[in-house]
C-alpha cells in the first residue's frame, strides 16, 4: 500500500516520498532573478526531506509577477539563477520543480508587509495588470483598471509560456506546473465571475477553458515528454456566480486529453467575496480529489489542512491523493518529512535527510531531547 514515504514515479521522475514543498512567493528576487536567498531556502527543504521542492510562483512575463519583488524567467540570463538552485536541490536527494504562472489582474502590488495593495500603473514600480475582462478583482485593494487581452496578445502569452518552459528545462527542472488558481490570469479565464468574454475565449466552460488548454499545449510541445507536466487549477470559486467543482471535473478530463499528467487542486480565488468560504471549505479537498481519481482516472495532488502527519498520511494511504503539498507546515519547519516520520513511527526517519545528517543524527538516537530536535506546534 502507498504511504507517505513511499516513492512516487510519474512520467520518467520518480520522487523519493509523497511529500512537496508547496510554491510560495518570496519576494527576494531583484528583477526577477534567484539568488543566495533561494539556494538557502530551497535547498534547505531538500536536505530536511521533502521530496519535491517547488520555489514560488515563477513569472512568464515581467507583467506576470505578483510585485517587482518576484523571481521570473522570461529571459535567457534569468536561467542561470534557477540551474544553481536547482543543482542544489538535486544534490540534496529533491526533486526541483517549477510552477509557471502570469498573476494577472492581481499583479502590480506592494510587498504584503508593506499592505499588498494595487499599485497604479503610474507607479514607479507598478504597472496596468491584464485579464480576460475589463473587471477588477475588487475589494478595496484591487480596484485599478484592468487590461483586456486581444486575442493576439493571448497567443503572446502562449508563447510566452512556452519560452518559460524550454528555459526551466535548461535550467535542469524535471517537475513542471502551471498556476491556472488563486484568481491569476489562467484561473481569470477559467471563472464566469471574471471573464466576460463574448469571442472564443468566453461564455462557455469549453471557450473559458480555451485559454488553459491552449496553454497547456504550448508548454507540453517545449517541455521534455519524460518529465511531468501539472497543473494548479482553481477547481471551485466556493461562489454562487463562479465556476463549480463539475465544471474543474470537466475540465481535467480535457486537459488528460492535452498531455495533463497530475491536477493539483486548489481554489478559483477569483473574487474577494469567496474567502470567508475558503476558509471553511479548506478540509475539503481530498474528497473532491477522490472524485477527480474516481471519474477521470489522473494522479491527483492538493494543499490545505494537510500539516498533520495524521491526515496527509491518511490521505495517501487512503487512495485519495498521491501527492501531498505542504506549504506554512514547510516553513515552520525545514525538516517536516523527518519529523513526520517519527510522528508516524517510521522505521527509520533520519533515512529521508542526506547521509552526512544522518549519520550524525542516528549516532545521536539515544540522546535526541539533548540535541534540540523540533517538534514544532503543528501548522495547518
Amino acid at each position: 500500500m502507498a504511504h507517505l514515504f513511499s516513492p512516487y514515479t510519474l512520467q520518467g521522475v520518480t520522487l523519493r516520498n509523497r511529500i512537496a514543498m508547496s510554491p510560495m512567493t518570496m519576494y527576494r528576487s531583484h528583477d526577477g532573478h534567484m539568488g543566495d536567498f533561494h539556494l538557502m531556502h530551497l535547498g534547505a527543504r531538500a536536505a530536511g526531506g521533502f521530496g519535491l521542492v517547488f520555489g514560488e510562483q515563477i513569472a512568464v512575463s515581467a507583467e506576470g509577477r505578483t510585485s517587482v519583488h518576484c523571481a521570473g524567467l522570461w529571459r535567457d540570463d534569468q536561467v542561470p539563477g534557477h540551474a544553481r538552485t536547482v543543482a542544489m536541490v538535486e544534490a540534496m536527494g529533491g526533486v526541483a520543480g517549477i510552477q509557471l504562472a502570469h498573476t494577472g489582474r492581481k499583479g502590480s502590488e506592494q510587498l504584503p508587509w508593506e499592505g499588498k495593495a494595487q499599485l497604479p500603473p503610474e507607479h514607479p514600480d507598478g504597472w496596468l495588470t491584464s485579464g480576460p475582462s475589463p473587471v477588477p478583482f475588487g475589494g478595496p485593494k484591487h480596484d485599478h483598471a484592468v487590461h483586456e487581452l486581444t486575442v493576439a496578445e493571448i497567443h503572446g502569452l502562449h508563447r510566452a509560456w512556452a519560452d518559460a518552459a524550454r528555459r526551466a528545462a535548461e535550467a535542469g527542472y524535471r517537475w513542471m506546473e502551471l498556476h491556472f488558481a488563486h484568481g491569476y490570469l489562467g484561473s481569470s479565464f477559467f471563472s464566469p465571475i471574471s471573464n466576460r468574454r463574448t469571442d472564443a475565449y468566453g461564455g462557455s466552460l469549453e471557450n473559458r477553458a480555451r485559454f488553459l488548454l491552449e496553454a497547456l499545449d504550448a508548454v507540453r510541445g517545449a517541455w521534455p515528454e519524460e518529465y511531468p507536466l501539472t497543473m494548479r487549477l482553481g477547481a471551485d470559486d466556493l461562489h454562487p456566480d463562479g465556476t463549480t467543482f463539475d465544471d474543474a471535473v470537466t475540465a481535467i478530463g480535457w486537459m488528460r486529453e492535452h498531455g495533463l499528467d497530475l491536477a493539483d487542486l486548489s481554489f478559483g480565488g477569483n473574487t474577494p467575496d469567496s474567502r470567508d468560504a475558503m476558509r471553511d471549505e479548506q478540509g475539503a479537498w481530498v474528497d473532491r480529489a477522490r472524485r477527480i481519481r474516481a471519474e477521470i482516472g489522473i494522479p491527483v495532488a492538493a494543499s490545505w489542512n494537510l500539516g498533520v502527519p495524521q491526515a496527509a498520511d491518511e490521505a495517501v494511504r487512503s487512495g485519495a491523493l498521491d501527492v501531498v503539498l505542504l506549504g506554512r507546515p514547510a516553513l515552520a519547519n525545514p525538516h517536516w518529512p523527518v519529523w513526520a516520520a517519527r510522528e508516524l513511527g517510521h522505521d527509520d526517519p533520519f533515512s529521508l535527510v542526506p547521509d552526512d545528517y544522518a549519520w550524525w543524527l542516528r549516532n545521536m538516537r539515544g540522546h535526541t531531547p539533548s540535541i534540540g530536535w523540533p517538534e514544532p506546534r503543528v501548522v495547518r
